[in-house]
């Protein structure tokens, strides 16, 4: 009777294959990490200091962990079909509560029920649901089953941690989810690569392309929140359009050749080879690439918020402090993200993006020492150089990459 349950629960579920791509209900599943994407710059918009930078990034690498599980998930089989359907679904669900749950996560607002409780159980939620579909998903592979057995320990670490860190304050609760993020990043990292299954390199690429989207959008629209409540004024209108110029720089280093390239170097590569690099490059180094484009949200917030004259400041006031380090450290994090992904992928070293990178944490305290506008027309005019070289140095590169089926060269 089990044996006929089990084939009937596979029958309903539809492997991925090598030419797929992502489904709309993935797409739909995605919406959810855009809202908690807001809540998260929304979070260390209202304790913008160290600690509250700090909270920040614990939350968006919980949140990035749920919905990693269900990338690598998807990619095994069809996120539309049967009862994968339904458990996406549900999981969408959870997410939803843990998104809702993100000004809470720390500090439980008084009445309703308690906020860091709901984050944590909800969590505990989604990684169940993930882990037991993974697990019905993989019937008949003995390498992924064994796999899954030595990853689901991280799975009870991580959530336990997070439920105990439900229970406590201040130093501790830090203490204890930062042991509940190491508990999943690391034990992933520590069972190593060898038993996961990566079906179709384009699906995988393809849904990270379009979670990188959805982040940069995230910081057009902290734009427009940022002075939704203000009278639209010149100041306004030249630091929305700078944003919107360092957004669009942004888009075009990841999507101009840098996701082409990447996409083919992991459907060059096979089996484990395959499976670790996906784990590498994209699954943990994508994490600071996000983790970057989230806090440049925050800094194009606060910049916004000074131009416009919000909370009695002026376009002659100075950004400061964590939103500074946030805008400029930001946009630091994204460019050596990039070259990181770059060197696991091809062992091409992006030489002029780790310049560039490094170039703006070394002047960030002095753009603590101008307006807050000048110090964005900075930002924006050495990511815009450092594109502008990159187009004319590697134009006949480029142009192979973006047209030619297959390359060799993977400079720019």
């Amino acid at each position: 009777m089990t044996k006929r349950v089990g084939k009937s629960v596979k029958a309903r579920l539809e492997r991925v294959g090598e030419s797929s791509s992502a489904t709309n209900l993935e797409l739909f599943f995605d919406l959810v990490f855009v809202f908690a994407l807001t809540q998260v710059t929304a979070l260390m918009a209202e304790n913008p200091t160290w600690q509250g930078l700090l909270r920040g990034a614990l939350v968006l690498a919980v949140v990035w962990w749920c919905w990693v599980g269900y990338s690598w998930l998807s990619n095994l089989v069809k996120a539309d079909e049967g009862h994968a359907r339904t458990a996406m679904l549900g999981a969408m669900a959870a997410m939803f509560l843990i998104a809702l749950a993100i000004p809470e996560a720390f500090d439980d607002i008084p009445g309703g029920l308690p906020g860091p409780l709901v984050f944590a159980f909800c969590y505990l939620l989604v990684r169940a649901v993930h882990l037991l579909l993974f697990w019905i998903s993989a019937d008949g592979d003995v390498g992924l089953r064994r796999q899954l057995a030595r990853f689901t320990p991280t799975v009870v670490g991580g959530t336990v941690l997070l439920l105990v860190a439900a229970r406590t304050s201040g130093t501790a609760q830090i203490l204890l989810w930062i042991a509940a993020v190491v508990a999943d990043y690391g034990g992933t990292l520590a069972i190593g690569a060898a038993g996961w299954r990566l079906n179709s390199a384009k699906h995988f690429a393809e849904r990270h392309g379009l979670i990188v989207l959805i982040a940069l959008g995230e910081s057009i629209v902290a734009i427009g929140v940022g002075v939704n409540h203000l009278p639209i004024s010149w100041p306004i209108i030249v630091a929305a359009m700078l944003g919107l110029a360092v957004s669009a720089g942004l888009w075009w280093a990841y999507f101009d050749t840098h996701v082409i390239i990447t996409e083919r170097a992991l459907a060059e590569a096979d089996g484990v080879a395959r499976a670790s690099m996906a784990r590498t490059a994209f699954t943990f180094l994508h994490l600071p690439l996000v983790t970057g484009i989230v806090l440049l949200a925050l800094g194009f917030k606060k910049v916004l918020a000074y131009v416009g004259g919000a909370d009695g400041h002026s376009g002659a006031d100075h950004l400061h402090g964590p939103p500074l380090w946030a805008l400029f450290g930001g946009a630091t994090l994204y460019l050596l993200s990039h070259a990181a992904i770059s060197w696991r992928c091809t062992r091409v070293v992006k030489a002029q993006r780790i310049v560039v990178g490094v170039l703006l944490l070394a002047i960030t305290p002095l753009m603590g020492q101008v307006p807050a506008v000048i110090a964005l027309v900075v930002l924006t005019a050495l990511l815009i150089a450092m594109l502008g070289y990159e187009w004319v140095h590697y134009r006949g590169d480029r142009d192979e990459i973006r047209h030619a089926e297959h390359t060799d060269h993977a400079g720019a």
